[in-house]
């Protein structure tokens, strides 16, 4: 097995502790980062021993994330305070509490090693009951407004030494479903997708250091492939992102490869090879880890030139990492009491004790 290929394959991990069997496996595949999830949460000494043990085995420094937005999308408020959502900050209106949030979100995830944010979002949100995954997730009900908030989060988040990831691309604003269980086709014109969903992205694609392509598919990218998903299509990244948009050196990553958008549309083989032709850098297992052997098995049949610039490109974003904080509960406590007091800041008191509910919305393989 070539072990520069694990380097494609973003994964999840089971469990709160990294197992003999479990680190055996991993340790030969050698994957270029893990993504966490719930199941992986327990308590804060136990989560920082997680991260570490995933490094140890790693011999590359690995892409070590997690999806930590706010709101509902907060997977340490497994074990901390839940910070306010992208459109809690938004209503609130205040700048300096949408700086705070990215400043301390960045501190949290330094504490426990983690070195990229799977955040900010940059769909807009016309409509915040959609039933499309978004709700309460995005920073503006209009372009501008996503743009001026978003950028005041991805600055202050980069400022703290973590990564930063621009997500849905092209954009499931529009999308009439959610992808965690089907495919959602999207009937925008390209003129229409031009002036609006691509508006973030252009305008906030210098300062972002990777960015997340979703499932969605837009016919006028495809009008050849009727349900093909735009994280598997070259129009999409190759041509429209990578090309157009000029995100020509950047990180490029699938979403989570494990949603109904992809298994009941793709064949996995099928997902791994067109997902690093179409330009992906690397292809997102976040639930059946026991797929990432088959993924390295599929990337040993692909055009070796296809893997050498997705292989350049994330060298290049690993460059950039930063080390982990030195971690302490003290430590730890303070940056917690600090996002407490942010909560407290955007919604009041009596609002403040008010926790998101999960909305059920999940891959059909996840298991938390």
């Amino acid at each position: 097995m070539d072990a520069h290929l694990g380097q494609l394959i973003l994964t999840g991990v089971p469990g709160t502790e990294l197992k003999p069997a479990i680190a055996a496996r991993l340790k030969a595949i050698q994957p270029g980062g893990f993504i966490l999830f719930g199941r992986n949460i327990e308590s804060p000494v136990q989560l920082r021993k997680l991260i570490d043990d995933l490094r140890d085995i790693s011999a590359t420094e690995p892409f070590i994330t997690i999806d930590q937005e706010g709101g509902r999308v907060s997977r340490l408020r497994l074990i901390g305070s839940e910070p306010p959502s992208a459109q809690q900050l938004r209503e609130k209106g205040d700048p300096e509490l949408i700086k705070r949030h990215g400043h301390l979100t960045g501190k949290l995830l330094r504490l426990f090693g983690f070195n990229l944010d799977l955040c900010p979002v940059l769909d807009f949100s016309p409509d915040d009951n959609a039933d499309n995954s978004l709700k309460g997730r995005c920073y503006g009900s209009s372009i501008d407004q996503v743009i001026s908030n978003a950028s005041v989060f991805n600055n202050a988040l980069r400022n703290e030494g973590i990564l930063s990831c621009g997500k849905h691309f092209p954009g499931y604003t529009y999308a009439q479903c959610d992808a965690h269980e089907q495919l959602p086709v999207i009937n925008r014109t390209r003129s229409q997708w031009e002036a609006m969903e691509a508006a973030p992205f252009r305008a906030l694609l210098p300062n972002l250091d990777s960015v997340m392509v979703c499932h969605s598919h837009y016919p006028f990218f495809d009008p050849e492939r009727p349900r093909w998903p735009a994280s598997l299509s070259r129009n999409v990244i190759t041509e429209m992102l990578r090309g157009q948009l000029g995100f020509n050196d950047g990180l490029v990553m699938t979403d989570d490869l494990d949603m109904g958008a992809i298994l009941n549309e793709v064949t996995f083989e099928e997902t791994i090879k067109n997902a690093v032709y179409a330009g992906n850098d690397m292809v997102m297992i976040c639930h059946r880890v026991e797929m990432a052997q088959r993924a390295v098995e599929a990337l040993e049949k692909i055009t070796h030139s296809d893997i050498t610039g997705a292989l350049e490109r994330i060298s290049m974003a690993k460059a950039k990492l930063c080390p982990p904080a030195p971690f302490s509960l003290e430590a730890f406590n303070k940056v917690d009491s600090m996002i407490w007091k942010l909560r407290v800041d955007t919604l009041g008191e009596n609002q403040a004790g008010d926790l998101s509910n999960e909305d059920g919305k999940r891959s059909p393989v996840e298991t938390y």
